[in-house]
């Protein structure tokens, strides 16, 4: 458990140290200025507080402020804007097209690329190559959106001259993106291929507010090591 309140603490995060999800939160939080408590979950056994905080997923993140919990990383990120909407950066456009248009790609990253990494961490054989020429792919789409989309062109983040909602949501997996490249011996992000978003990557990963919450590279990709070994167990089984 990790304390980062000076006084009594009304913001606890439920999370795991090796989860995308969960970083999305702490970047948000601690862009945010947000004292808050770490709870750390090992999920087996799943704790009764998640149980109780989050009863139907039952998974991780679960942000609690003042008693109430919340659920979902992304869910979690627009509440965090809007319960504190005084405090600087903005994460979410104030614009509304510019929002629609943050909330499209957000959506991408969780429904067209996130599946892909997943498989890429599963996967064995020619099933783990398919997902990545498939995260690679989609990859490529964040790097057009970066060259041409007017929102993006030009800018230091998908936010603008700040980290907002797309960057966050896509900055979230990069330190598993990472990890996951040494621990598959694959690329994902291509420097020469995704000049734009490599560039993105590497100024995300240095900000202010990021660098401070991201997990540790080396046990990132011990779990990563270890946990594709049980995968490639529990296949051979079946």
């Amino acid at each position: 458990m990790e304390t980062c309140a000076e006084d009594e603490v009304q913001v606890k995060l439920l999370g795991g140290s090796t989860s995308p999800f969960v970083l999305r939160v702490r970047i948000a939080l601690a862009l945010k200025g947000i004292h808050y408590e770490f709870i750390e979950e090992t999920m087996r056994p799943k704790s009764d507080l998640l149980l109780q905080s989050n009863p139907v997923h039952k998974k991780i993140p679960v942000l609690i402020h003042n008693g109430k919990p919340v659920c979902e990383s992304m869910i979690i990120v627009q509440y965090i804007e809007e319960a504190w909407d005084n405090k600087a950066p903005n994460l979410i456009p104030k614009d509304p097209h510019d929002r629609a248009i943050a909330r499209f790609w957000a959506a991408f990253i969780d429904d067209k690329l996130g599946p892909c990494i997943r498989g890429v961490f599963r996967g064995v054989g020619d099933e783990k190559q398919k997902q990545v020429e498939e995260s690679v792919a989609n990859f490529l789409v964040l790097e057009e959106a970066l060259r041409t989309n007017p929102c993006f062109s030009g800018k230091l983040y998908f936010g603008g001259d700040e980290i907002g909602f797309v960057d966050i949501a896509l900055g979230g997996w990069l330190a598993f993106v990472k990890a996951l490249e040494k621990g598959t011996d694959s690329v994902l992000i291509d420097a020469e291929k995704m000049p734009l978003l490599s560039a993105w990557m590497d100024r995300f990963c240095e900000a202010d507010g990021v660098k401070e919450v991201m997990p540790d590279p080396v046990k990132l990709v011990e779990f990563i090591c270890a946990t594709r070994v049980k995968f490639a167990s529990l296949a051979a089984a079946n």
